[in-house]
């Protein structure tokens, strides 16, 4: 495994993200440690979840089967940069949501940071990640609960997801002026089909000294042999609704099989260099990785090792052009 700084802290973190996502609602308890345990083996340090996933009428399901695992001791906790997420309301969906049980104030920061700690069984988050934008919420609310969470022990940095770049301005401006630390990562739908984050995210991480960690990165499956799993008969079982969906539209069909005809060319694995392109991009600590099984995780661990040539980084920019820098992407 290779490592990275987080951004411009001094924490390392392996180059991949182990993304818990699926633990509980599709993976079981036992099939989940038996692939966190692969993973920390496999020496990714650096694991991602948030307070709501079990989602529906389980939310904190999956913190609790981390909580779990980390009480099974040898080192488990010792060894994890532990990432969650605070904003959503951790009542059954279609649920009336009671004051200040969701969102960014100080009371549910509060609130939210001790449950967390309770379910994951751990006196720390490494990383506390804000899973939304609250416009409701000033930045200097938010920052004075963060620093009294840092003063506590209770939390160690604070990181973003699904933020635009003047989020993250004024997140760390806001920070700044108090003399707070401020956002040391953002968590992004990026991937080569989705590169809208490079016109604005992505200049604004790399001007803060965030790291990026982008989610999604084989954009529902698209970019994981979705037309080869197709033909074999797999693609339900490996493709989101979504990304299924797209493959219906002549010209994504068209753009999918020229990538994976590309892979091919160069004896490469669709969802490998995925993976691989996003590690050469510009501030990205890791993608996230959400395996079901100990198997895709082994997929996803290869592309750390993979040098793509500059010929195929050249044609993954022709099949996929992102949308160039900022302002020139939508001004003269």
């Amino acid at each position: 495994m290779k490592y990275t700084h987080l951004g411009r802290t001094g924490l390392q973190v392996s180059r991949l993200v182990l993304g818990t996502m699926n633990f509980g609602p599709q993976t079981d308890e036992a099939d989940s440690h038996t692939i966190m345990d692969a993973a920390l083996e496999a020496g990714i340090n650096f694991f991602d979840t948030a307070n709501v996933y079990g989602w529906g009428a389980d939310k904190g399901r999956t913190e609790e089967i981390l909580g779990s695992w980390f009480a099974k001791g040898d080192g488990r906790r010792e060894r994890t940069v532990l990432a969650t997420k605070v904003y959503g309301h951790m009542g059954a969906d279609g649920e009336s949501v009671w004051p200040n049980h969701h969102k960014l104030s100080a009371l549910n920061i509060r609130r939210a940071v001790d449950a967390s700690l309770k379910r994951l069984g751990t006196d720390y988050i490494d990383l506390y990640q804000f899973h939304h934008v609250d416009r409701d919420t000033p930045w200097d609310e938010i920052w004075q609960a963060i620093d009294v969470l840092v003063q506590q022990g209770k939390i160690l940095y604070a990181g973003s997801s699904n933020h635009a770049g003047w989020h993250i301005a004024q997140a760390n401006e806001a920070a700044r002026r108090r003399s707070s630390y401020g956002l040391v990562s953002e968590q992004c739908l990026y991937n080569l089909a989705e590169r809208r984050a490079e016109m604005e995210v992505i200049p604004a991480a790399e001007a803060y000294g965030l790291g990026i960690i982008p989610w999604s990165p084989l954009h529902g499956g698209l970019l994981g042999g979705a037309l080869r799993k197709e033909r074999e008969g797999g693609g339900s079982r490996s493709t989101s609704g979504r990304a299924a969906d797209a493959l219906t539209d002549p010209a994504v069909r068209a753009q999918i099989q020229a990538y994976e005809d590309l892979a091919d060319k160069h004896g490469l694995r669709p969802g490998e260099v995925a993976l691989a392109w996003l590690l050469t991009r510009p501030a990205v600590t890791g993608p996230i990785v959400g395996p079901r099984t100990t198997e895709q995780l082994a997929s996803a661990l290869r592309a750390v090792e993979l040098t793509l040539p500059q010929e195929l980084l050249t044609s993954l920019d022709e099949i996929f052009p992102g949308p160039g820098p900022s302002p020139e992407a939508f001004a003269w």
